[in-house]
């Protein structure tokens, strides 16, 4: 999968692809019908575990067919049964039983996403290490700081790449936090009533899912067919990401122009140039890393105005408006995140252009210096609390696992 114009897009490989998507959701059956068998609700010869009926090339198939019934899970549904009937009559006539749609779908989705925030999680921590390198080799770089477009007072840039550290583990530990998402088995209408009634006890029922959900590596919920906080607070920590990533971004276009001169990105054969003005190397990843961020929180919107527009035990229309708005909003993301990494590692700091800046924007940057001490001269120290600032950065790069 590849996205023309979203330029960068293949650096999300095969995640959350629609040949991904339907292998999640070919998992989340193969989990659940496992799990009627161990439990003795289906009997022994019903079990199988779905492997090679389905993949790439039937995506146009089952596409076409979503139409039909609104989701692809359908037609899915119909093709697994055509297929597994000659080799396992009772595990196609167990296949789903006692599942609905949206259960199998939002497994499906959680699958793809647990894939996307363990990508963005390496891409973080290899952030991380980049910039604790930045903040801590350039603690004492000096260089002018800028509030609304405009000198204020000397910083240096260890202070700034410590402020995007900060950034950076914000969104790690809110990634963290939003990333367990659950297995989703509800039945009909939410109530479990189908498999109730398969395996006789609500008891039983628990064991099911809690076997369906280890086999699949996720957490126990009760239903949330309509109560999307686990999507909400999974699209909210990806936009955590992008905002952190494209604050980065904003500062090394401003200190990439010619004329101010103080940050690069690494130089790479064939990127940056003009298809007009071969005189040109345009930072290239910072733009993309900033449209990444711009785009990012009204898809995020998207997914909270489906969870507003839940009604009735399923949504009509507010469900389904999530699917093709997560993927986009985790590949984008995932796209963001490599790019972030690849610019953090590579990024060139020109310190002698920082000074020189610096010395260009005295006396008037050291004004609040002189009206708070007066007396004080050019360029006497005037970092406040600095040191302090950038080692609790560090310290919490240190102490929090990745």
């Amino acid at each position: 999968m590849s996205d023309l114009l979203w330029p960068g897009d293949d650096r999300a490989g095969d995640l959350f692809t629609d040949t991904a998507v339907l292998a999640a959701m070919v998992r989340a059956e193969a989990a659940w019908l496992d799990a009627l068998v161990r439990h003795g609700v289906a009997p022994a010869g019903a079990r199988d575990d779905l492997a090679g009926l389905i993949g790439a090339d039937d995506v146009p198939l089952v596409a076409a067919g979503a139409e039909s019934g609104g989701n692809p899970l359908i037609p899915l549904l119909k093709l697994l049964r055509t297929r597994l009937e000659p080799r396992n009559a009772a595990a196609a006539r167990w296949l789903h039983r006692g599942l609905t749609s949206q259960d199998v779908i939002d497994t499906g989705l959680v699958l793809c996403l647990r894939d996307v925030t363990a990508r963005i999680r390496d891409d973080l921590a290899a952030q991380v290490a980049a910039l604790v390198r930045l903040a801590d080799g350039h603690r004492d770089t000096p260089m002018p700081g800028r509030t609304l477009t405009q000198y204020a007072v000397p910083i240096t840039f260890g202070l700034k790449a410590a402020t995007w550290l900060t950034g950076v583990l914000d969104a790690r530990d809110r990634l963290a936090g939003a990333a367990t998402l659950p297995a989703q088995v509800g039945g009909a209408a939410g109530s479990l009533a189908a498999p109730v009634a398969l395996a006789g006890s609500p008891s039983v029922v628990r064991d099911l899912i809690e076997s369906t959900a280890e086999a699949l590596g996720l957490p126990v919920r009760h239903p949330w067919h309509t109560a999307r906080a686990p999507l909400t607070g999974l699209a909210d920590a990806l936009v955590t990401c992008t905002d952190a990533w494209g604050r980065i971004a904003n500062d090394v276009l401003v200190g990439a122009r010619p004329e101010v001169h103080e940050l690069a990105e690494g130089a790479v054969a064939g990127r940056g140039g003009s298809s007009a003005m071969p005189n040109k190397q345009n930072p290239v990843l910072s733009i993309l890393i900033r449209r990444a961020a711009l785009a990012a929180p009204f898809l995020a919107a998207t997914v909270h105005a489906g969870a507003a527009a839940a009604v009735d035990e399923r949504p009509d229309g507010g469900w389904h408006v999530e699917w093709s708005t997560l993927r986009t909003l985790a590949r984008r993301t995932v796209t963001a995140g490599a790019q972030t990494a690849e610019l953090l590692v590579g990024l060139q700091v020109q310190t002698s252009s920082m000074t020189a800046n610096l010395t260009a924007a005295r006396p008037g940057i050291d004004a609040e210096q002189r009206s708070i001490t007066p007396g004080a001269l050019a360029g006497d120290p005037y970092q406040g609390a600095t040191d302090q600032i950038i080692e609790a950065a560090l310290a919490r790069a240190r102490d929090t696992p990745p």
